[in-house]
């Protein structure tokens, strides 16, 4: 880039400097260094990426840019969902038959006897033909832009760790989740709102580990929101912007000594510009959570005017005003599917409150023209077992993660099949058995990004978010 020359300016015969020159010269050179601050925040200053990983730059077929992550938390039922089993139906009652039992992984929970019947009936949808059952009779409208997933398969029956290989790719709770991966990698398109999102809605077992930036810089955790909103967006009364960013600068000041006599930490660092990030967010945050601006044909697609949805509701049409702003990953927990007794009232409850939800998400990117570049991804931790748990007309299952169903919608994916399969009871994954570790495999490629061209070093490895190992499932695009 060139600057250019000062130029005669008629009469008056005084040169004009170019805003480049004036921020040059200005000041002793302190706008340029505030330009070339605001050029790195937002990605656009062509720096190298740092040796320990850093940002990535995805590949052209890349199609998604934005994830959306519908966690289930619990473990919704399969076979009461989006894997029908007539050949349950049929061994309602009886044990679990040979020829199956010998294929189902030796865990506790995973009893053989007392088969139960799915209470829910499966509806054939779209030009896809799609089955998918009475519990979701919105998002089954939309069956020809879901890919289902049936055969999800892993071998943690509890429900914490199942939680962190579901969002981090590891059982101990301690590495980052694919949101704070994703954060760190690509960066965020937004410098007022944080990269990584988290809505928190019912029961939660794995708790800020789901959300955690783990062994990266502290700064690429998930941001929580819970129904009450981010709390203390507002200036207290009598306080001016001005007056919050002269404490602000003082308080930096103050951190930045600290921070040269203790040397490099994370975590302070992650401090410094948490407050930096929450007085940006007191101007673009209460724009981006406040949905007044909404019109109400829209509000009604999410279910809003509806009691039993409406707090789900309320947090789907947040994702998608927030990935319209460029919060990279939004992470929407919806906990409650945990049904040990009455598995019908417990699934027909849950359901009510995601299904318009989600389904309106999915409209309302599409219409936007959205979707295409968001990747909407629905599940839980596990699934549930085919047996019965309890006694009675209306039993429970039981944990069961040796097979089970997850959707994905958006970014690329090429809707209407599922893949993969269960056994004829829906008890184990017995065709192109998918590990969670390969589903964040397939998210990484959706975002145009090779599983192992994204990485940090960590007590002198190289560490991947697949570091298990993972397979992109191609047949997903």
């Amino acid at each position: 880039m060139t600057t250019s020359k000062p130029r005669d300016c008629g009469n008056y015969g005084e040169p004009v400097l170019s805003r480049r020159d004036l921020l040059r010269r200005a000041g002793a050179g302190f706008g340029t260094l505030a330009l070339t601050a605001l050029l790195a925040e937002d990605g656009l200053l062509g720096a190298a990426a740092p040796s320990a990983g850093g940002q990535v730059k995805p590949r052209l077929d890349g199609r998604a840019r934005n994830i959306i992550l519908l966690f289930m938390g619990g473990g919704p039922s399969q076979v009461d969902s989006f894997d029908p089993k007539p050949e349950l139906q049929a061994l309602h009652g009886k044990d679990v038959p040979p020829s199956i039992a010998e294929g189902v992984p030796k865990i506790v929970r995973s009893r053989l006897n007392n088969l139960s019947r799915c209470p829910f009936e499966f509806h054939a949808h779209g030009k896809s033909g799609l089955l998918v059952s009475e519990l979701f009779p919105e998002t089954g409208k939309l069956a020809d832009d879901l890919c289902i997933i049936r055969s999800m398969s892993h071998r943690s029956p509890v429900h914490a760790p199942a939680e962190y290989l579901a969002t981090t790719g590891s059982l101990t709770g301690t590495r980052p989740s694919l949101g704070s991966w994703l954060y760190y990698g690509l960066g965020s398109e937004n410098r007022d709102l944080p990269g990584f999102i988290v809505f928190l809605a019912g029961d939660n077992f794995g708790g800020p580990a789901c959300w955690s930036a783990g062994f990266l810089p502290a700064r690429y955790q998930g941001t929580v929101v819970k129904a009450q909103g981010i709390p203390h967006l507002t200036l207290p009364a009598g306080q001016t912007p001005a007056d919050r960013r002269a404490q602000l600068d003082l308080i930096t000041r103050w951190n930045a000594r600290h921070l040269e006599r203790a040397g490099p930490t994370s975590e302070l660092e992650a401090r410094i510009q948490s407050y930096e990030m929450a007085f940006r967010m007191q101007t673009a945050a209460p724009e981006a959570f406040d949905l007044r601006g909404e019109t109400e044909e829209t509000k009604a697609l999410y279910g809003l005017d509806r009691k039993e949805c409406a707090e789900y509701a309320a947090n789907c049409l947040l994702a998608r005003r927030l990935v319209e702003r460029g919060v990279r990953f939004v992470q929407l927990n919806q906990g409650g599917w945990d049904a040990h007794a009455d598995l019908k009232k417990n699934h027909a409850a849950q359901a009510l409150k995601v299904d318009r939800p989600i389904a309106g998400l999915l409209r309302d990117l599409k219409r936007r023209g959205l979707l295409s570049e968001t990747l909407v991804v629905w599940g839980g931790e596990f699934g549930r077992t085919p047996t019965a748990e309890g006694q009675g007309p209306s039993p429970g299952r039981d944990h069961s993660p040796s097979g089970y169903s997850m959707w994905l919608a958006g970014g690329g994916v090429r809707g209407g099949q599922a893949i993969g399969a269960t056994d004829p009871v829906g008890y184990t994954a017995v065709e192109r058995p998918i590990h969670p570790n390969d589903l964040h495999a397939t998210v990484l490629h959706a975002l145009g990004i090779d599983q192992h061209d994204l990485y940090y070093e960590h007590q002198n490895r190289r560490e991947i978010v697949t570091f298990n190992g993972g397979q992109v499932v191609r047949e997903v695009f």
